[in-house]
């Protein structure tokens, strides 16, 4: 990063500690990065879903769980007009010369944007990451929630062209840059192959494939167990993750297709300390996602220098190469995925493409992002 980027006083409005999850922690890692160069104060939720947009088990860092607890001001409740005032006003008595938010889908637009609205009317330069700007799971009068909050922010980094696009489709003017998703690199390290098998109670040489990551219609987990049968019969699958809603569904599959002994479930939310040894068990990460923006799970993957199979929706193909760093397939369709996976384990097993991904680390460094984010705030 430049050292002639000048501080600047920031207040980041997002979900923060004690909150779990994929968003948690990029705030928590970018905030780290943000502090070195800048004074800067977080500020989180009392309430960030209620129960009915939220079917998994709960929002908060339970008992054992690891988490960067970045000390926040929990003052927004997303669906209290009342308690969006109050944001407001706590954060403009700070005085910060920049609001830093995050958007992912368009149910934070009324409360984020009435915060952003405020403080912008009153000199502060507000800056955006946009994870999404389309949400996958869409709803009527998400258009109009997603521009109310868009025309409230002053400046966007969109981790992909993707999300780019969208930004632009519904608001032509915005001044953005567009910047990847850092790797995510707070997790334990890489164990041995055998040793994280023996923990998970895996065969330590069969060919293993790892879907990983909150399991929700959009990801198509359907169409990668609809797959399977179609690979070689040694080829096992972890699926490693919360399920949104219910289960029954997968496993009325996995029972109709009698993948009982090459299936390995557990679904069930993966703390940080236990990341590693799925990762490490693993030889390839499967994202059949039917639709996509980017994705923290690749990113995860390169971190332990995991190659991934991905469909070819979103921003997925800008976070890979086709052929170096994974493999990027046709979305929505099983036979795909099973000629996929046979080609991963016949022609791209010998070690190359772990060693591109360790190659291209220094493109998705969160210093690199911070710089940007910093640059455009003071632009």
């Amino acid at each position: 990063m430049s050292e002639q980027v000048q501080p600047v006083k920031i207040a980041y409005l997002s979900t923060f500690y004690p909150y779990r999850g994929g968003i948690a922690q990029f705030n928590a890692s970018l905030y780290r990065e943000l502090e070195k160069h800048a004074e800067i104060r977080a500020f989180t939720f009392t309430r960030q879903y209620p129960d009915l947009l939220f079917p998994g088990q709960t929002q908060l860092i339970q008992k054992g769980d690891p988490a960067d607890p970045i000390q926040a001001d929990r003052c927004l409740d997303t669906i209290n007009p009342v308690s969006w005032y109050r944001t407001a006003r706590l954060i403009a008595s700070w005085k910060p010369d920049v609001l830093v938010m995050k958007f992912w889908m368009p149910f934070f637009g009324p409360s984020l944007g009435f915060v952003a609205g405020y403080l912008k009317k009153r000199g502060v330069r507000v800056v955006t990451i946009l994870d999404n700007v389309i949400p996958h799971e869409r709803r009527p009068g998400d258009l109009t929630l997603i521009r109310y909050f868009l025309n409230r922010s002053s400046a966007f980094i969109a981790m992909t062209a993707t999300v780019r696009d969208d930004l632009l489709r519904l608001k032509p003017d915005a001044r953005h840059v567009v910047k990847a998703h850092p790797v995510y690199d707070h997790f334990p390290a890489r164990m041995g192959r055998a040793e994280a098998r023996r923990q998970l109670g895996l065969d330590p040489d069969s060919p293993m494939l790892l879907f990983f990551g909150f399991i929700r219609g959009y990801k198509g987990l359907d169409v990668l167990i609809e797959a399977l049968p179609e690979t070689d019969s040694r080829i096992g699958l972890m699926v490693a993750g919360e399920v949104y809603g219910s289960f029954e569904a997968y496993q009325e599959q996995i029972d109709r297709l009698q993948l009982g002994s090459r299936i390995y479930l557990y679904h069930h939310y993966i703390p940080d300390t236990e990341v590693a040894v799925y990762f490490s068990a693993a030889d390839v990460v499967v994202l059949p996602y039917r639709s996509a923006t980017q994705s923290g799970i690749v990113q995860i993957a390169y971190h332990y220098q995991l190659p991934v199979i991905v469909t070819a929706v979103g921003g997925l193909t800008e976070m890979v190469t086709d052929g170096v760093t994974g493999l990027v397939i046709p979305p929505g369709n099983p036979g795909a995925v099973a000629d996929a996976i046979r080609r991963f384990f016949e022609n791209h097993s010998d070690g190359q493409m772990e060693r591109e991904i360790a190659a291209r680390a220094p493109d998705f460094s969160w210093s690199g992002f911070a710089g940007e984010l910093l640059a455009l705030a003071r632009s």
